[in-house]
C-alpha cells in the first residue's frame, strides 16, 4: 500500500498508535484495540455545527456528539423516545408542550445540561436559520417572537408554543432532528463574535453531552473523535473513533482486507460479494430511508416543458441498474417515501421506453434533442448511474456532458442553484413522512432570499397548490387520511415536475469480524456509535 495512503489512513490517530503501527518491517498494521477506524467518503462535511449540518457524513457525526431532545433505542427505530427530555404533556389546544429535562446529562466541561441550554440551542437555529433552520421555522418561530414562544421556567422544564396544533407525532418527530440537538450555551457564549451564537467557532468543534466530543477535523482528511467519560447510556467501550477519507471504494476495500481499517463505509456490490468468503470480514445491511433522485433546475429552458420531464421519467432504466452495478444496494423507488414508512407507495409505472421519450420531445419541439450538463458526484454508485443515464437520455438525442466533482463542490453548486440537472440523495431530517414531502413537494418562494430552501426551490420550481396539500396534512389529525395526502403527493410529484426518484437504498457495509455493536439505523443520522465493541483481533 502506498505510504500517501497510509499516512492517510493513521496520520490522525494518534501520535503513539501511529508510531506502533508504522513500526519499520510490518506489511499491515491493526488498528489500536481502543480505536475504530472507519474508511469512509467524507468530502460532503462542509460544517459540525448542528444548526447547519445538512449533509449525510456530518449528520451522522453529530447523532453522537449530541443529544437531541427526542431520540430513539438503537434496538427498536419504530417509536421515538426522550433524549435531552424524558417526558412531556400537551395542552387542552395542542399548540403547547412542556417538557421536563433528563437528569445526569453533562456537557464535556462537566455541566449539566439544564432547561436554558435547550432554549439557546433551540432559538440559536432560529436565529441563524441556516439550511436546515426551516425544520423549525416552519412552527412559525422567528428571531423576533423565538423569546415567547421558546422558554425555560426553571432549569428542569421547556415550554415551547407552536403556531397551530399540529399532529403531535409530527411535533415529537420534528425533535428528533439534528437541530434539535442541544448545544452547551455558556461555551458558545463565551466564543461568541458578533452576536453569531459561537457558529464561526463551533463549525469545526463540538460543544454536546453526546457519547463523544470532536477532537480534530482536517477537510477531506480525517474526523476524530474522543469518548466522553458521563455519558448518561454509559461510557462507550471505544475510546476514540477515527473517520479517514478514503474517496475510492477501491482503498477502501484494501483497508479493510488488510486491517488496516476495521468498516469500509462505501464499497460497491461487486466488492461486497467478492468479501464474501473472507474469514476475516463480517458484514451488515440496514433497509434506510435514503433516496437517490434526478433534478432539472427551471431556469433552463428545455427542462421547463412537461413533456420534456416526463421524457426523462422514461429515460431510465431502472431495473437494469438495479440488477447490475447496484444489485443488494439499491432497488428501484419512484415514490419519494421508502419501504416500510407509513405512506410508502409500490407503485413503479415508469421503465426504459426510449421510443416513448422520442415522441414526447418531438411534441414538446425537441425533436433533435438539446444539450445537457449533468453535476455529478466523482463516487460511486453516482458516476455509474450518471453514465447509465448518460447513454440511454443519448439514444433519444438528449447530450449529456457529465461534470464529475466531490461532494461539497455538487453541495455549493446546487445550493446557489447553478446547475442544469443533477443526480442528489436525500433522506428525512426526522422520521415522518412530512420531512420528505415537504422537501419534494413544497415551494412557494423561488426568490434566492426565500426563507424556505427545499429540493422544489432548488430547481425554481413553484407549487403553491402542491405545498398547500403537504401543508393541509401536517395539521390531519386521521393518521389513514394523513398517510394517503401523502401518497397523493407523491403521485403527483412522481408524474409531473422537475425532480424523479430512481432508487431507494439498502445500505450495505463491511466490517472486521473483531467488531460488534455498530448500528446503522434507517435514517443518514442514525448510525450510533456508544455501543461498538472491539475484541482484540
Amino acid at each position: 500500500m502506498p505510504n500517501t495512503t497510509r499516512r492517510a489512513v493513521f496520520g490522525l490517530v494518534g501520535a503513539g498508535a501511529a508510531a506502533t503501527m508504522l513500526r519499520p518491517g510490518r506489511a499491515a498494521a491493526a488498528t489500536p484495540a481502543d480505536t475504530l477506524v472507519i474508511a469512509k467518503n467524507i468530502d460532503d462535511i462542509l460544517s459540525l455545527d448542528p444548526a447547519e449540518v445538512y449533509e449525510f457524513s456530518s449528520g451522522e457525526i453529530i447523532n453522537n456528539v449530541y443529544d437531541r431532545l427526542i431520540t430513539f433505542d438503537p434496538a427498536d427505530y419504530s417509536k421515538p423516545v426522550g433524549g435531552a427530555v424524558e417526558s412531556w404533556t400537551v395542552s387542552p389546544d395542542g399548540r403547547t408542550y412542556t417538557f421536563k429535562v433528563r437528569k445526569g446529562l453533562k456537557f464535556g466541561t462537566g455541566r449539566a445540561l439544564v432547561a436554558k441550554d435547550i432554549v439557546y440551542s433551540l432559538t440559536r437555529v432560529v436565529v441563524l436559520n441556516k439550511t436546515p433552520g426551516f425544520i423549525l421555522t416552519q412552527f412559525g418561530w422567528t428571531a423576533q417572537n423565538a423569546a415567547d414562544l421558546i422558554k425555560a421556567p426553571d432549569d428542569d422544564t421547556v415550554v415551547l408554543t407552536f403556531d397551530k396544533a399540529y399532529a403531535p407525532s409530527f411535533i415529537i418527530n420534528i425533535l428528533s432532528a439534528g437541530v434539535a440537538s442541544v448545544v452547551d450555551s455558556e461555551v458558545l457564549t463565551s466564543h461568541e463574535a458578533n452576536g453569531d451564537y459561537g457558529y464561526a467557532w463551533l463549525k469545526t468543534r463540538s460543544a454536546g453531552s453526546g457519547a463523544y466530543r470532536i477532537v480534530t477535523w482536517n477537510a477531506k482528511q480525517a474526523v476524530v473523535l474522543e469518548a466522553a467519560s458521563s455519558y448518561w447510556r454509559g461510557t462507550p467501550p471505544i475510546k476514540r473513533i477515527v473517520f479517514n477519507h478514503v474517496a475510492e471504494a477501491t482503498a477502501q476495500r484494501l483497508l479493510v482486507e488488510k486491517g488496516d481499517a476495521d468498516i469500509a463505509r462505501d464499497l460497491t456490490a461487486d466488492q461486497i460479494h467478492a468479501l464474501a468468503s473472507s474469514p476475516a470480514l463480517a458484514f451488515q445491511s440496514a433497509p434506510k430511508t435514503t433516496i437517490i433522485y434526478f433534478q432539472l433546475n427551471q431556469t433552463y429552458e428545455p427542462l421547463t416543458k412537461p413533456k420534456v420531464q416526463e421524457a426523462f421519467r422514461w429515460l431510465a432504466d431502472y431495473q437494469g441498474m438495479a440488477d447490475s452495478f447496484l444489485k443488494g444496494q439499491y432497488g428501484v423507488r419512484e415514490g419519494f417515501i421508502t419501504t416500510g414508512l407509513p405512506g410508502a407507495l409500490t407503485e413503479a409505472p415508469y421503465h426504459l421506453d426510449v421510443a416513448k421519450a422520442k415522441q414526447l420531445l418531438t411534441e414538446a419541439g425537441y425533436p433533435n434533442g438539446f444539450d445537457l450538463e449533468v453535476t455529478v458526484f466523482n463516487t460511486a454508485p453516482y458516476t455509474q448511474i450518471a453514465q447509465s443515464l448518460q447513454a440511454t437520455l443519448g439514444q433519444a438525442g438528449i447530450r449529456v456532458k457529465l461534470t464529475q466533482l466531490d461532494k461539497a463542490e455538487v453541495f455549493t453548486i446546487i445550493r446557489a442553484r447553478k446547475h442544469q440537472a443533477t443526480l442528489a440523495y436525500w433522506s428525512p431530517d426526522y422520521l415522518d413522512d412530512n420531512s420528505t414531502a415537504n422537501w419534494f413537494g413544497w415551494c412557494t418562494d423561488i426568490a434566492d432570499n426565500a426563507k424556505t430552501h427545499t429540493a422544489a426551490w432548488r430547481n425554481h420550481w413553484l407549487i403553491p397548490e402542491l405545498s398547500k396539500e403537504t401543508d393541509d396534512a401536517l395539521l390531519e389529525p386521521d393518521t389513514a387520511k394523513r398517510n394517503a395526502t401523502y401518497e397523493d403527493i407523491q403521485r403527483k410529484t412522481r408524474d409531473s415536475g422537475p425532480l424523479f426518484v430512481l432508487f431507494e437504498q439498502n445500505e450495505q457495509i463491511v466490517l472486521r469480524k473483531n467488531v460488534t455493536g455498530f448500528v446503522l439505523g434507517p435514517s443518514f443520522d442514525t448510525p450510533v456509535y456508544w455501543q461498538t465493541k472491539k475484541a482484540r483481533a
